[in-house]
């Protein structure tokens, strides 16, 4: 049948997936094989498969199913989502030339423009994307700038990029849009919908969700970008697993049903947050306060924003450090984000920490900075020891 006429939650379950040829079986196997006898030299390929690192019948069932999610034409996945970064700036870069990326974006991104590719002979300008306008976007661009990475919501300050406008500047400049749609998710936005080209995803955060595994993802609008990406992961051997495929391919199934519980929750946690006392400043893209509502409402469907959200005490760094200490069970302080258990980070220390200092602290990311990515659990108990750990600053 058409998967185009499936909603979201249809396409979650069943899309890429058949019952298995020879047994019926209703999930994809794990075609844990390197290598795949070929009937004949003529016949070489034939079947689509012939060693793991260039293609695996359960990798490809995943890449299916991002794709469908995304309304993308194509998708490869990869071993992490650093590796899905590090293939697209390989594919649609080379010496000489120039990209603009946002300057707030996963720390790991940022590191690899500036310590990494920047050895190579490419050129990189951090500007910020949350202007109305896309001022500084515009004023970055030169005859050589082949790539714009944006983020949106932004990790981990949650500013939001007008992905239309972003996408209408990238067309008609001829430069390729690469979207980092990690924290919206495609429950919540799909950039391609929005006229990028790329969609960028760690699917170790809201595709796994359970803080099992690590991967990424890139889905494109044109099967033809999904063919360049695919020719430079064969050559890096960055592939995911068929493992990982396999855990993936079910943990999405109930991204929609997790998404929006964390979305809820996340309302309820920012709320209280914004009404405590000790508390100096929020941020969520569904409270009345961001400062991008307008766009947050445009770009993020069914009224869900995220489970992701900041915010920071009273008492600068060393109070916000305190809390992030103290906050018990159900709480955890750790890296990651997007996943069933409710997560604080302090990005300072742990997810931004390889930005330079100057240029974290310029988009906000101060030392008493406190992540929050909300789980499944219930929202009182959440509420009830953050307000535990808050009372006692």
């Amino acid at each position: 049948s058409d998967l185009k006429t499936y909603a979201f939650e249809t396409l979650a379950v069943h899309a890429g997936v058949r019952p298995d040829p020879v047994t019926g079986a209703i999930l994809t196997p794990i075609y844990q094989s390197t290598t795949f006898v070929q009937e004949s030299i003529d016949k070489y390929c034939a079947k689509g498969y012939s060693y793991t690192r260039s293609a695996n019948p359960t990798v490809a069932a995943l890449e299916e199913k991002l794709a469908a999610l995304e309304h993308g034409a194509a998708a490869t996945v990869y071993a992490t989502g650093m590796a899905a970064t590090t293939t697209a700036i390989s594919t649609f870069m080379s010496k000489g030339d120039h990209a603009i990326i946002t300057n707030c974006s996963y720390g790991g991104t940022n590191r690899a423009c500036r310590v990494f590719f920047d050895r190579m002979g490419m050129e990189f300008t951090f500007v910020g994307m949350d202007d109305e306008e896309l001022a500084e976007v515009k004023a970055a661009i030169k005859p050589n700038t082949k790539l714009i990475l944006s983020e949106s919501p932004a990790n981990p300050t949650c500013s939001l990029t007008d992905l239309e406008a972003l996408s209408k500047i990238c067309k008609a400049n001829n430069i390729v849009h690469v979207c980092d749609n990690t924290f919206a998710s495609a429950y919540i936005c799909r950039p391609i919908d929005f006229g990028a080209e790329v969609v960028l995803i760690s699917t170790t955060k809201f595709v796994d969700g359970h803080n099992m595994t690590v991967g990424g993802a890139l889905v494109t609008s044109t099967k033809e970008l999904s063919d360049k990406l695919r020719f430079t992961q064969n050559i890096l051997g960055n592939n995911m697993s068929p493992q990982v495929a396999f855990y993936q391919l079910q943990t999405v199934k109930t991204m929609s049903l997790r998404v929006k519980r964390q979305s809820e929750t996340a309302m309820i946690v920012a709320k209280f947050l914004e009404s405590h006392p000790k508390v100096e400043k929020v941020c969520y893209p569904g409270l009345a306060s961001h400062p991008q509502k307008k766009i947050a409402d445009k770009q993020h469907a069914n009224g869900n924003h995220g489970g992701m959200l900041w915010f920071e005490v009273r008492g600068g760094t060393e109070a916000g450090r305190k809390l992030m200490d103290t906050v018990v069970r159900p709480w955890s302080l750790c890296e990651n984000l997007g996943a069933t258990e409710s997560i604080i980070t302090c990005p300072s220390v742990m997810t931004h920490a390889n930005m330079l200092t100057e240029d974290r602290l310029k988009v906000g990311i101060t030392d008493g900075f406190v992540r929050v990515s909300c789980g499944i659990e219930d929202p009182e108990d959440l509420v009830a020891a953050l307000k535990a750990a808050l009372d006692n600053l």
